[in-house]
């Protein structure tokens, strides 16, 4: 359990929430987990299966107060809103702000500016860590052409033009992505991004990772109660997730690439768990993907300090953090968003 801004996040998986005197009563069991006054939050995040009680789900609509339900995993499930609970309002800044470029720009930029800083860090930590394993002077190269694309991107004066710039960090960045591989280079190497199909298995690993990263912030979002399918910096298309890939952005190196490095790299997923299809893509097999998952559910319980927050958290509340930060901003509570930088 934990309390950020004016949002509860309930994450034991066999809690149970309930109402006593105006309080939401958090229970383990027998074990009271916290007692915390209804009237002081905006919102809770449920992620326990046991859920909440009725009594509880009626004081939540009556104060207007959020009140969202997840998986233990985070797939979302839905929301108990109230008449006074102000998500219609939120949605409405969301869609003017998407429909201005100015203001879309502003957002994101910043969502790039996370992207473009985590790129450069995740290369700087693997120099500075396994510096007599991999080619320091083509990382120290790369990462210094990243630098000089977080100054570009301030001066963008459209969403295209940070598109561009966007594009080339990305190129810069896995120019040298093979050299964070250090073990089973045969089978697991990185020559350049391809997607529809993967076309080997790095590739397929990280499209898999990024697929489930995904969900967890069109969970987040709609958690929040914004609209996940209306972005800033991706075009809006029948079924795409625009705004949850923007947010995905700055989550990508940070959280999704270091994640499947680790898998290579400790040798937790293993060549044999990909099957080769005739059109030459590369894709997990059942086995492997399992693999993942339970890699990927067990990453998601490690913490970090939260570099807004400056407080402890697990990486798997990392999204739901920065979609109350992004609801903030859009609200106006915030006179910005402030991406996720890893430290």
């Amino acid at each position: 359990m934990k309390q950020l801004l004016n949002t509860l996040y309930v994450t034991s998986e066999d809690a149970y929430l309930s109402l006593k005197n105006d309080n939401v009563v958090v229970q383990q069991g027998e074990s009271l987990l916290g007692r915390i006054p209804l009237r002081s939050l905006e919102s809770i995040m449920c992620f326990s299966y046991k859920g909440a009680s009725p009594g509880l789900m009626g004081k939540c609509a009556e104060f207007g107060v959020g009140l969202s339900f997840f998986s233990p995993q985070g797939r979302y499930y839905c929301s108990i809103l109230g008449e006074k609970n102000r998500n219609v309002l939120l949605r409405r800044e969301q869609f003017r702000f998407a429909d201005d470029e100015n203001e879309a720009l502003t957002f994101a930029q910043s969502f790039i500016v996370g992207k473009i800083y985590n790129c450069r860090w995740v290369l700087e930590r693997t120099k500075r860590d396994h510096a007599l394993r991999v080619n320091s002077e083509r990382i120290a190269g790369q990462s210094e052409k990243l630098r000089q694309a977080l100054l570009n991107v301030r001066d963008c004066s459209s969403i295209d033009e940070l598109r561009g710039v966007e594009g080339l960090a990305a190129k810069d960045y896995f120019f040298t992505f093979d050299d964070l591989i250090l073990r089973n280079k045969d089978d697991f190497f990185f020559q350049e991004r391809s997607r529809r199909p993967p076309l080997d298995r790095m590739n397929a690993l990280l499209s898999f990772i990024y697929a489930l990263l995904t969900s967890d912030c069109v969970a987040a979002l709609q958690g929040v109660g914004l609209d996940p399918y209306v972005g800033f910096l991706h075009a809006d298309r029948p079924g795409r997730a625009s705004l949850a890939l923007d947010l995905v952005e700055e989550f990508r190196p940070a959280i999704a690439d270091r994640f499947a490095l680790t898998l290579v790299n400790t040798g937790k997923i293993k060549p044999a768990q990909f099957e080769i299809r005739e059109n030459g893509g590369v894709f997990l097999t059942e086995g492997g993907r399992k693999s993942v998952l339970a890699a990927w559910q067990k990453r998601k319980q490690e913490t970090l300090t939260h570099p807004f927050f400056n407080e402890k958290m697990q990486w798997g509340l990392i999204p739901y953090a920065q979609a109350l930060l992004l609801s903030r901003a859009i609200r106006g509570d915030l006179d910005a968003y402030p991406p996720f930088m890893w430290k």
